[in-house]
């Protein structure tokens, strides 16, 4: 009996340390999966960044082109409205304002889109009315 009870201790031993193989190799995959999912997030969170900060300048070259285009003299014949002389467009960076006519007459009312583009890719477009006063 206590040849068996040697045997059975050996047995449980070796099966102790491929557990514990199988356990690390179990956790170092766990890892591995946290890793990539990391590294991903930071890609994401990167990329969202740039996004928020070209809207960000977008947005603020969009409001300084639409108080410079409210307060220009009233164009009869709209094509386009000038940018902002004092305005410090950013490289890359374009804007272009556009004027139409609201109906076919001229009454006093035109439909002006201020376009904001950057890198030949348009990033934010509004529509505002001027009218003539």
């Amino acid at each position: 009996m206590l040849s068996y009870s040697l045997r059975f201790r050996q047995m449980l031993r070796s099966r102790e340390a491929g557990i514990m193989l199988l356990e690390t190799l179990v956790a170092l995959a766990v890892l591995g999966v946290a890793g990539v999912a990391f590294v991903s997030a930071l890609g994401t969170v990167s990329k969202a960044t740039t996004i928020a900060d070209e809207r960000a300048v977008a947005e603020s070259l969009v409001r300084s082109q639409l108080e410079y285009v409210g307060s220009y003299a009233y164009q009869a014949v709209p094509t386009t409205y000038p940018a902002d002389p004092t305005l410090t467009i950013p490289a890359g960076w374009t804007i272009t304002s556009t004027a139409a006519l609201v109906h076919v007459t001229d009454d006093g009312i035109q439909k002006v889109t201020v376009q904001v583009t950057h890198l030949g890719k348009a990033v934010l477009s509004v529509v505002t009315y001027k009218v003539n006063r």
